[in-house]
């Protein structure tokens, strides 16, 4: 490689001093491709040039061959820094190489839309605030018109959020087989979350079961933020009622369980705290103005619901999204209607 730099100096250096044309010029293009394309440094290709230019012009002047040694002792410090950069370069290439494949990860965790149920149409909009999401939703259909929802945020981001949201789902699937009890299933999960993740980090939750013959979600939650319940008669929101320990805190937490039962049209929103501690002018969203801002759009289908009132969000608060947002809607809509 060195010989073929030193060859290739001399050759087009020699061109260059007898007819210094643009043309020339060419050659050093090439050169300087294949340069850095082997990676040499720049104090190396320097001295390389020095070296040929004092073959070619033996009686160069002294004062010059002795002005080389200054710049060619910038160039070691400055061909130093080169690779130092270049190994970081290398170094966040492969760190990017390895979160992209922890998104497609992620992405395969997810389900791509929610199933069919009868009586009740389902949506969710879930957007991460960065590369990589800390928020989490299932659906876990156990036949007979019931379906398991679960949506959670890991406090956390990056990497170990997409490993333990892994572990959540995983440990999810496992447990198809098991009477569907919101309060055992989270007992389950924090048992798994309590001896398998760092001490830092914690998961929020929310497991409800949807039985669509008698139209009842039996819920629990693990320290979550409270959805709302819209009551289509009254015209009005509901907080559902939340009480648990967050996921990983420590071992042997009993979570209370909730039920709701829907008339038609009576709509259940679960969302994360990211949609809540949205900023407008400054100032957190609050929960009275999302009911509000919901109000509008619960005319249409739950996915145009989720996605609707997610995009206002992110409209008002100056598309500047904080933290990761996820939004669940399960509508009733009627006995002979999906």
């Amino acid at each position: 490689m060195r010989e073929k730099l030193q060859t290739d100096f001399e050759r087009l250096l020699a061109s260059y001093l007898h007819d210094p044309k643009e043309e020339n010029l060419y050659g050093v293009q090439q050169l300087n491709k294949w340069i850095m394309d082997q990676k040499i440094p720049p104090d190396e290709v320097l001295n390389h040039y020095i070296e040929t230019l004092k073959k070619l012009i033996p009686d160069l002047h002294s004062d010059v061959k002795t002005s080389f040694d200054l710049l060619l002792e910038v160039m070691v410090g400055y061909g130093v820094q080169y690779r130092v950069d270049k190994n970081i370069a290398t170094r966040h290439q492969e760190l990017e190489d390895e979160i992209e494949v922890a998104v497609h990860l992620q992405r395969t965790l997810l389900p791509e839309s929610p199933p069919p149920l009868k009586g009740v149409d389902l949506g969710v909009a879930s957007y991460a605030s960065k590369t990589m999401s800390g928020d989490y939703y299932n659906f876990v259909q156990y036949g007979d018109g019931i379906l398991g929802i679960a949506i959670a945020d890991i406090i956390g981001k990056g990497i170990p959020a997409a490993l333990c949201m892994s572990m959540i789902k995983y440990s999810m699937d496992d447990m198809d087989h098991h009477q569907p009890e919101p309060s055992e299933i989270l007992q389950e999960l924090n048992t798994v979350v309590e001896r398998n993740i760092l001490p830092n980090m914690f998961i929020t939750m929310v497991y409800g079961v949807y039985d669509s013959l008698n139209h009842s979600f039996r819920y629990a939650t693990a320290g979550h933020e409270p959805g709302f319940i819209y009551r289509a008669d009254t015209d009005q929101f509901e907080d559902m009622d939340t009480q648990g320990l967050v996921l990983g805190v420590t071992s042997h937490v009993e979570y209370p369980e909730f039920q709701l039962h829907l008339a038609e049209r009576d709509v259940i929103i679960l969302l994360t705290d990211g949609v809540t501690e949205t900023r407008f002018d400054g100032e957190f969203i609050e929960r009275s103005d999302f009911c509000e801002l919901a109000r509008k759009y619960l005319h249409l289908p739950a996915q145009e619901i989720a996605e609707k009132v997610y995009k206002r969000i992110y409209e008002l608060s100056g598309y500047q999204m904080l933290d990761d947002q996820t939004i669940i809607v399960i509508k009733r809509v009627g006995k002979n209607k999906l």
